[in-house]
Order: C-alpha cells, then structure tokens, then sequence
C-alpha cells in the first residue's frame, strides 16, 4: 500500500472524527475510536481538562459534551499528516464556531485550538487512540505593542 494511500485513508477517519462532533452523532463518534486491545489505551485531552484515560472514560465525555453544545462547526487548518507504520499523526489548528440557541446574538465564541490526533492501524481499519486540544491564547504580536 503507497504512503499516499495510508494518508488518505487517515485522513478520511480524521475527517470523519470532526463531522461526528459537528453532528452530534455518538454511535459515529464511538466508531472512529479505537477498541479491542488498544480500549485502555484511548486517551483524550480536552482544552483545559485533565487527561482521560480508557475508551469508556473518552467516551463518556463525549457524551457529555454533544448532549451540552447546541451547535459547533470547526475550520481546520495547517493539517499535516505523517504515516509510521500502523501508526499516524494528524496536527491541525481547530478553528471552532459555538451558538447557543439562548442568546439573542446566537453566537457563544470563536476560538482556536491547536490539536494532536494519534490513529492505530488495526484490522486494516484507522482509529483514533489519542486526541489532544490545547486552546490557542490572543497574544499580541510585538509589532503592535
């Protein structure tokens, strides 16, 4: 199988993992994570959580969050891939869009989040092991100061 191939097909699995959020959709959001063998080794950083360790754990706060976020849409950008073997990782800056059907504006906040996705090749199929998030801070670039 080309280098070309293995990026294209995690790509498609990390491409999935965003439009499951986007959605709102637990059982594709359970799919793109990894199982079996690897379940406790499934870990996730949320921006500005601790870390959660085990497939059941991850899980749950995805739950958790879909069921409280009325609407979210991300722009990635700066997506690299790189293929190891039986193992890919996926850098992107998460460019997020939140509303909230409560406030008159509608929109709740926009923000970045740089973000580190690792993917397991397992039984032929790409699946997520380990999501990171980290927000991006306003800094404010010498210049202007």
């Amino acid at each position: 199988m080309s280098r070309a191939v293995n990026r294209a097909d995690v790509d498609e699995v990390h491409a999935e993992f965003y439009a499951a959020f986007e959605a709102g959709d637990f059982d594709r959001m359970s799919a793109v994570w990894a199982d079996g063998p690897y379940a406790s080794g499934v870990s996730c950083v949320h921006p500005g959580w601790t870390m959660l360790r085990g497939r059941e754990e991850v899980l749950r706060s995805w739950a958790l969050i879909m069921a409280n976020t009325t609407y979210i849409q991300f722009v990635l950008t700066d997506v690299e891939t790189d293929v190891y073997g039986d193992h890919a990782v996926v850098t992107c800056k998460e460019n997020v869009l939140t509303a909230d059907e409560d406030t008159e504006a509608g929109f709740l906040a926009g923000g970045s989040i740089v973000a580190t996705n690792v993917f397991v090749r397992t039984d032929g199929e790409w699946r997520l092991l380990l999501h990171h998030g980290s927000p991006v801070l306003n800094v404010v670039d010498a210049e202007e100061e």
